[in-house]
């Protein structure tokens, strides 16, 4: 598969791992953090391939909303540097065509990364779902091993100081950098995507945000608020209104969407 302007080098080949397919390490640059509601201005990928090929790419984009002044102040962005952009719609199929196939790293990805852009191709109509393939938060396998945050980890592993920090480059370059030395220090993390992303998952999540998690029997708990640790199908049964509230709550939409397809099965189970 061809990405323009993509620059590549052979760096995996000789890491201790193996990869059964691509795995796409990006890092994203955003209006703010609210998943819900903030927009994606700046999105960075190395998209590592299983003979050790690597192709970068970094697109910015127009977010359809002003850049609050915090959000710039953190990674430099203004409108007037994305005026000009492609808004995320318009990229929308050229992301599925690079993410499709692959594998997903990130630092504190499965959190923030994932689910915002989850919500976008949700935004732009675009049927793809990013649950169905492998994750790992090289933030996760940090936290667990050596709590502390991207500088400091970027300095304990790669033994630098890391420039540039918040902007999406440095910080997809920097996650990367982590992630070859994590994988040569623990020998106990696994030498296989599948097996990485266990470890640096701390919980199986049904939706991106962990609102909904599932449990060792494959079913939908709910994860938050007054019915934490109660099976969905339980909370639907006891509390009629549950599904409503949350549809119009200020939940992210990949949660509504999971919360949906769980309320069509619950439906369908009790007219039998």
């Amino acid at each position: 598969m061809h990405y323009p302007n993509f620059s590549g080098n052979l760096f995996f080949m000789d890491m201790r791992i193996q990869l059964r397919k691509p795995i796409v390490f990006f890092d994203l640059e955003t209006t703010g953090v609210n998943i819900a509601t903030d927009r994606i201005v700046e999105i960075s990928i190395i998209k590592v391939f299983p003979n050790g090929e690597e192709k970068h790419k970094t697109y910015r984009i127009n977010p359809e909303m002003p850049i609050p002044p915090q959000a710039t102040a953190v990674h430099k962005i203004t409108d007037a540097d994305v005026a000009n952009c492609p808004t995320f719609k318009q990229i929308a199929k050229e992301m599925v065509e690079i993410f499709k196939d692959s594998d997903i790293a990130g630092y504190n990805s499965n959190k923030f990364d994932v689910p915002l852009l989850a919500e976008e191709f949700i935004r732009a109509d675009v049927d793809f779902d990013l649950k169905k393939r492998n994750f790992v938060d090289v933030m996760s396998i940090f936290m667990k091993k050596e709590p502390r945050n991207l500088s400091a980890a970027y300095k304990f592993y790669c033994n630098g100081d890391l420039e540039n920090a918040h902007s999406a480059n440095a910080d997809t370059e920097a996650t990367y950098e982590v992630f070859k030395a994590q994988l040569e220090r623990y020998s106990d993390i696994g030498n296989d995507i599948p097996e990485i992303s266990k470890f640096s998952s701390y919980n199986s999540n049904a939706d991106f945000m962990g609102r909904l998690i599932y449990d060792a029997d494959n079913n939908v708990v709910v994860n938050f608020g007054k019915y934490k640790g109660m099976l969905l199908f339980d909370v639907f049964r006891k509390d009629s209104a549950y599904y409503d509230w949350m549809m119009k709550g200020d939940f992210p939409l990949y949660t509504k969407k999971v919360l949906t397809d769980e309320y069509m099965k619950f439906k369908m189970i009790s007219k039998k």
